[in-house]
């Protein structure tokens, strides 16, 4: 019998496997992107990173077309029983913006995790440097989750697949910042 360990352990790689994918192909496509940078992570970082405890969400919308790469920005919004509150009066559900949500880690770093189509091959949800994010971003609302998910918690709740209708960004980013 197969242990959960070896289940979990065989998940964790298969995901880690399709972001590192995912992140290579998102981030190649932009040309504004230093693939020297040290926050373009690989390897033992990039394992690190996703077993990171997340101690700070923030869902984050900004109009369509406003990121570093235009190519980036091909995500559609549907309507939703339950919409966030939002302090700023941004409505994330707008089929004019792109939703995803910025994650604090305890050493004060910033990722942006995010979906859209075309974003990877493995998977559609994809983790990027909050550095790279555009003035054009605002906060939509904000949880603590004080190191209970960890960054590959947020990818997952994310989804693998993109769909216009029931599988976006914004319903994405509502499904990162609701996981109990």
């Amino acid at each position: 019998m197969v242990s959960f360990n070896m289940l979990l352990s065989a998940l964790g790689l298969t995901l880690l496997a399709g972001t590192v994918e995912s992140w290579f192909w998102s981030s190649s496509s932009s040309s504004s992107q230093d693939l020297t940078d040290p926050s373009n992570l690989s390897g033992q970082r990039l394992t690190d990173l996703f077993n990171s405890p997340v101690h700070r969400a923030e869902w984050m919308a900004r109009p369509k077309g406003s990121s570093l790469s235009s190519s980036s920005s091909s995500s559609s919004s549907s309507s939703s029983s339950r919409s966030p509150p939002s302090s700023s009066g941004v409505n994330p559900f707008d089929a004019s913006r792109h939703s995803g949500v910025r994650v604090t880690l305890e050493d004060g770093s910033q990722w942006l995790v995010h979906k859209g189509s075309g974003y990877g091959r493995s998977s559609q949800t994809v983790v990027t440097d909050a550095r790279h994010m555009s003035s054009a971003w605002e906060p939509v609302n904000s949880r603590e989750f004080e190191g209970t998910k960890t960054v590959s918690d947020f990818v997952k709740a994310g989804g693998s697949e993109y769909g216009v209708l029931t599988k976006n960004c914004h319903q994405a980013a509502r499904d990162m910042m609701n996981q109990q």
